[in-house]
């Protein structure tokens, strides 16, 4: 009877709705003793994150986004103090979980699950097995048929090479999916790459810096490639690039000279309106300011432009170690009626340009109008008490919803140049993730 009631009510809309859940959802507690990256991937109808926590174990986390409650699995591997020894998590085609990370020149660390959906099931795996002994900079990305990629560094600052993996569901193994390396520093540098960015013209476009020894000031030499598939590579004008590229073989975009202010970890690649690709960064001027550029490939080639136009300011960076950044350039986007955006951050200012779509210049007094995001109260404001204490974010590398999108927040102190930093350090900070909602 009780049944046929609830049945009954149920057709005529009288039940309760589901209760919505909160914009602010806490996962667990983390390390703060120095700044390294977390991760967070949405794929309904789940949710996980990837990080550290409050003992530094690296800790996989998973939901149903229609629950608030979090379950976590613990990995068999801890950070120490080194920021590049960030986490990164990826979804294959069979809905098996893969996650890597806590590498700077150490044998590979990776787990896949067993059992689709379940992080219990996640366990150390195999690679391809040669020139796993030297990895850093762990990423997963999906080629144009949705297959998953692995791209990771064989070696160090100033020696070491980009190798790439392809994964095979049927087969649950990982082979190469280029003979060689994508680049090759002959012994005497290394590239530093972007992330493969599939463009509006249907081709993944790359660009990356040469660097010669761990001192951040041997950065040179802006340069780039694209392509159809990933495996065969052109330049700019079509040209077939021979895998490796090295220096002598590949497109230099822009000469930048040793210590000529341009660094690896500021390299954006963006598109105009008309889909052409851009090229940002930084480098000295003819003054020596530091200076914010713009490389477009236009059909006579590469035209390079001077953005900012900051006077009396020179960032001079140099060492090894992970460094804290003066400066940040994003990635030009283009807003519509001509003009670009260009998000931009240096210590006299912080803000985003727009840009007129000809000629790459700031349009004087004209602002972004209001994005409309609208973030949690209080969700980006530092709560710990400690001093040096920043607010770390991690975009979503999943689905997004047209109505809004998810985000990964947690506190930190900056990088420490990757070296021990003494005590007392700050309480394990409340890592959440946020859903901020679009206009």
């Amino acid at each position: 009877m009780l049944f046929r009631f609830l049945c009954l009510v149920g057709s005529l809309g009288l039940l309760p709705a589901a209760t919505p859940l909160p914009d602010v959802l806490p996962i667990d507690k983390v390390w703060a003793g120095h700044q390294v990256g977390f991760a967070l991937l949405t794929a309904p109808p789940y949710q996980y994150a990837a990080y550290y926590d409050a003992n530094r174990q690296m800790t996989v986390a998973q939901r149903r986004l229609d629950q608030e409650k979090w379950v976590t699995h613990k990995l068999p591997t801890s950070v120490g103090w080194d920021s590049h020894n960030y986490v990164t998590l990826a979804l294959d085609r069979a809905g098996q979980l893969h996650v890597s990370g806590n590498m700077h020149v150490v044998p590979l660390i990776y787990f896949r699950t067993t059992k689709a959906g379940d992080i219990s099931s996640l366990a150390a795996a195999p690679m391809v097995g040669e020139r796993e002994q030297r990895m850093t900079y762990p990423l997963f990305i999906k080629d144009k048929a949705g297959r998953l990629l692995y791209r990771y560094r064989d070696g160090h600052s100033g020696s070491g090479d980009d190798l790439y993996n392809a994964y095979d569901e049927e087969t649950q193994k990982w082979t190469r999916l280029l003979a060689a390396p994508l680049t090759d520093g002959q012994g005497k540098m290394n590239a530093y790459c972007t992330t493969p960015l599939l463009g509006p013209d249907g081709l993944f476009h790359l660009c990356w810096v040469w660097r010669d020894t761990s001192d951040c000031a041997t950065n040179h030499d802006l340069s780039y490639a694209k392509s159809a598939d990933l495996v065969h590579w052109v330049d700019s004008a079509g040209k077939a690039l021979t895998i490796p590229i090295t220096l002598t073989s590949g497109e230099i975009v822009d000469p930048v000279p040793v210590k000529g202010g341009i660094i690896n970890s500021n390299l954006s690649l963006g598109f105009d309106t008309r889909a052409r690709v851009i090229l940002t960064y930084h480098k000295y001027d003819a003054n020596g300011d530091l200076q914010i550029y713009a490389a477009r490939r236009d059909p006579e080639g590469w035209t390079i432009i001077q953005v900012s136009d900051w006077q009396g300011y020179r960032w001079e960076f140099t060492g090894g170690g992970t460094i804290v950044e003066e400066v940040k350039v994003g990635a030009v986007e283009p807003i519509g009626d001509g003009k670009l955006k260009l998000a931009y951050r240096y210590p006299k200012g912080a803000g985003t340009w727009i840009l007129d779509d000809q000629t790459l210049q700031p349009i004087p007094d004209l602002k972004l109008p209001k994005s409309g995001l609208l973030v949690p109260p209080g969700a980006l404001k530092v709560t710990s008490t400690f001093e040096g204490m920043k607010v770390r974010q991690a975009t979503d590398l999943g689905a997004e919803s047209t109505e809004f999108s998810y985000r990964l927040v947690w506190e930190s102190l900056d990088a420490n140049r990757d070296l021990p930093r003494p005590p007392p350090w700050p309480e394990a900070s409340e890592l959440k993730v946020i859903k901020v909602k679009k206009p």
